[in-house]
């Protein structure tokens, strides 16, 4: 078979053709990879602003006042008034015992007081005075004449069985709301609590902080409470008292008080969160630090698009921010107006080519 000389002469132009492309493919992509990495990167101008200095720690609400309300008197429980969640007034009666043998000797005690009583009279009146009307007798006398008749021991015994009958019925010493009901109608009451009352119109909170921290701290300075648990709105309180002991740990003790609110209850978990001013301060986001040779560092942005790093000292930090100076030891200098990189500086080395998002 004759091989046709300008098929032939078109598959070598074809072949020369394709390897041409080929090479310059791959000295294209040699040439990219020789290409130095421009680092795209985000700048903040430097300024002094106000910083929100932070010591953070965690504690468990108290309410400001709790008590485990008992019966004086114990018998069969006869009445309940109030169930759990129930917000009650001082004074409110929550439950009564039945003891009709109480009430019978109050009834006694107040007929021997009238007995006594007539007994006193028929005394004073053998001494010449006139019945019912002590005012005209001496002091002495007419103590003497109270205690001869009975009259004295018979107040007394009345007073006694009064309180005794006054310790079946359970009223709220302070407003709060009911918690912990442990006993129901026909139940027999003894010396065990009946239900507890919780004060939620304030609440306390313990919450340590380390002995570095002391000086921060001070009564009458503001604190947020966040609840681990629901939508995590912030409350304000103030601190109350700060210990002036240091504990085995290296801590310290705080108590703030935090008004009441709907969302608060008594034993919740919160997080504490201490702020104080410092004022006129150069500030930069948490990110714009990073770690070089085992020292903080951030980086500047300079006009020929180079970053510069600039070793720095932490003052203070909080959650979102550093307030930092110059780490003038190692010959650093920071200036308001520096253009601080804030991001896409993990990988950044002093003088390497950056580009501005």
């Amino acid at each position: 078979m004759t091989l046709n000389p300008s098929i032939f002469l078109a598959s070598l132009l074809l072949l020369s053709a394709c390897a041409g492309t080929g090479k310059k493919t791959e000295e294209n992509n040699a040439r990219l990879q020789q290409l130095p990495e421009v680092n795209k990167v985000e700048v903040i101008t430097l300024q002094r602003a106000d910083f929100s200095r932070q010591v953070l720690s965690n504690g468990k609400l108290s309410a400001a006042a709790k008590a485990c309300l008992a019966f004086r008197s114990g018998g069969t429980l006869q009445t309940v008034n109030v169930r759990n969640g129930q917000r009650v007034k001082a004074g409110d009666v929550l439950a009564k015992v039945s003891r009709e043998d109480l009430a019978l000797a109050v009834e006694s005690a107040r007929i021997a007081l009238q007995k006594a009583e007539m007994d006193l009279y028929d005394y004073l009146v053998g001494q010449g005075y006139p019945a019912r009307d002590t005012s005209s007798i001496p002091g002495d006398l007419l103590a003497m004449a109270k205690m001869r008749s009975g009259y004295s021991v018979a107040r007394n015994a009345l007073a006694r069985a009064e309180f005794d009958l006054n310790g079946t019925v359970l009223k709220a010493p302070f407003s709060g709301r009911v918690a912990d009901i442990r006993l129901r109608r026909y139940d027999l009451a003894g010396s065990d609590s009946f239900c507890t009352l919780v004060d939620d119109s304030a609440f306390d909170v313990d919450f340590s902080i380390m002995e570095s921290e002391y000086g921060f701290v001070r009564e009458g300075l503001s604190v947020k409470v966040t609840p681990f648990a629901g939508d995590a709105q912030v409350y304000m309180g103030q601190i109350t008292a700060v210990s002036p002991t240091v504990d085995s740990y290296g801590q310290i003790m705080v108590r703030a008080r935090i008004k009441g609110s709907a969302g608060l209850i008594d034993g919740m978990n919160v997080r504490i969160c201490v702020e104080q001013k410092m004022p006129g301060q150069l500030v930069v986001p948490r990110s714009a630090v990073v770690i070089r040779d085992n020292l903080d560092v951030l980086f500047t942005y300079s006009d020929d698009g180079k970053a510069h790093w600039i070793y720095v000292n932490i003052l203070a930090s909080n959650g979102e921010s550093h307030v930092v100076e110059a780490n003038t030891d190692r010959g650093a200098q920071l200036l308001e107006g520096d253009r601080v990189i804030v991001s896409g500086n993990l990988n950044l080395a002093d003088g390497s080519s950056v580009t501005l998002k």
